[in-house]
């Protein structure tokens, strides 16, 4: 009979590796509570409608491609595994009046699994883990600044190297529909010149073909206009104190015009980090301002802006750069070893005369290694 392998896209995290899982997440847990932003866990399905037609957006290649969508049963609503972390964590803060008053603030992170029905890759996959977090409540661009800085100081805490912050701006409402159409006019005499695709999004979402990986679109793209120049006054000195901050606070970044980023609900500011060792796919994480989803999606008007962190992408950047994850301190002396109950040490005896029970109550990991039995002895005999 045949076995059965997990499916295409997928990746079981065996024990050899799983402590490097641990060890990211335990720096996201830290790195985040030291920014006082508290931990939210949401399901990971909602109703299709929450990434469809208010959040994501119709037009983006995530919703239009990408999700996983179905009915659980004849005539029941539609469900779609959540393909991004935000859309389901701003639904929350609305359902549960986390920032239902005027005012309000909040800040959330998150750890935990998306899905996306897109082509397998090396270190890309249909189901991908990710650290997330959001900020509600202040539209001010320190705001934007702090969760960069607990972007990259998370990586820093993990060790990787060779990081590349890029930021741009989208700007405000007004700016985006400035843009779009100086965008269309740009490219509609070169609409032959374009993938199929992007003859799509030229219609639809015109500010993804900049985000292209298509040679033919890239080259279409070349000299078009910075989303800069479409920038209304207030969105401009936004993205001007955003600049200010990160270097008055010392961090390196480079302005990127042509980013963009893969969710309809962005707004102003735009951030993407890159890590040296990962070839062209060299993104692990991303993030920006959405001063409008939480209105969109039935809330009161509140800022928002977050970022998200790739853990398939963080942890590959880390093997192709060498770099050793720090292992969390466990009890003193003789934390994770095994000891065997006939083993002539100290600690076997301690062991013996006390159980292991003793030891894991001082939370000093063991383990007993039973003795095989005679017909397990026998059988290694007769192989011998």
């Amino acid at each position: 009979m045949a076995k059965i392998i997990a499916p295409r896209g997928t990746a079981d995290i065996l024990p050899a590796d799983s402590w490097k899982w641990q060890a990211v997440e335990r720096i996201a847990r830290e790195v985040a509570e030291v920014y006082h932003f508290a931990e939210i866990r949401t399901p990971v399905y909602e109703h299709t409608e929450l990434f469809h037609h208010r959040g994501v957006g119709e037009t983006s290649d995530i919703v239009q491609k990408e999700t996983f969508t179905f009915r659980p049963r004849e005539n029941s609503e539609s469900i779609t595994l959540r393909p991004e972390g935000t859309a389901g964590v701003v639904r929350a803060a609305i359902e549960h009046g986390l920032i239902a008053q005027e005012g309000s603030r909040a800040k959330v992170y998150y750890l935990g699994p998306n899905f996306r029905y897109e082509r397998p890759q090396h270190g890309r996959y249909r189901i991908h883990h990710q650290f997330g977090a959001e900020a509600f409540g202040i539209a001010s661009p320190d705001q934007d600044v702090e969760c960069i800085m607990l972007q990259m100081d998370f990586y820093a805490r993990c060790g990787v190297k060779d990081l590349s912050l890029q930021v741009n701006s989208l700007g405000d409402a007004e700016s985006k529909r400035r843009y779009r159409d100086t965008l269309v006019q740009f490219l509609s005499p070169k609409v032959t010149q374009l993938s199929e695709d992007s003859r799509r999004r030229l219609t639809e979402n015109p500010m993804r073909i900049l985000d292209s990986k298509d040679p033919q679109d890239q080259a279409a793209c070349q000299g078009a206009p910075p989303a800069a120049e479409s920038l209304s006054d207030k969105s401009r000195a936004h993205f001007a104190r955003v600049q200010d901050l990160l270097t008055r606070s010392n961090v390196p970044y480079a302005v990127n015009s042509s980013l963009v980023r893969g969710f309809d609900y962005y707004t102003e500011t735009l951030w993407e980090v890159v890590a040296g060792g990962l070839g062209a796919q060299n993104a692990i994480g991303g993030g920006g301002r959405y001063d409008n989803l939480v209105e969109l999606l039935g809330g009161r008007p509140t800022p928002g802006v977050g970022f998200g962190s790739g853990l398939e992408r963080l942890l590959l950047a880390l093997e192709a750069q060498g770099v050793t994850l720090p292992v969390a301190p466990q009890g003193a002396g003789v934390a994770g070893q095994s000891w065997g109950c006939g083993a002539r040490s100290q600690l076997a005896v301690c062991c013996a005369s006390f159980g292991l029970l003793a030891f894991r109550r001082m939370r000093i990991p063991g383990d007993a290694r039973p003795k095989r039995s005679s017909r397990s002895r026998i059988g290694n005999m007769r192989r011998g």
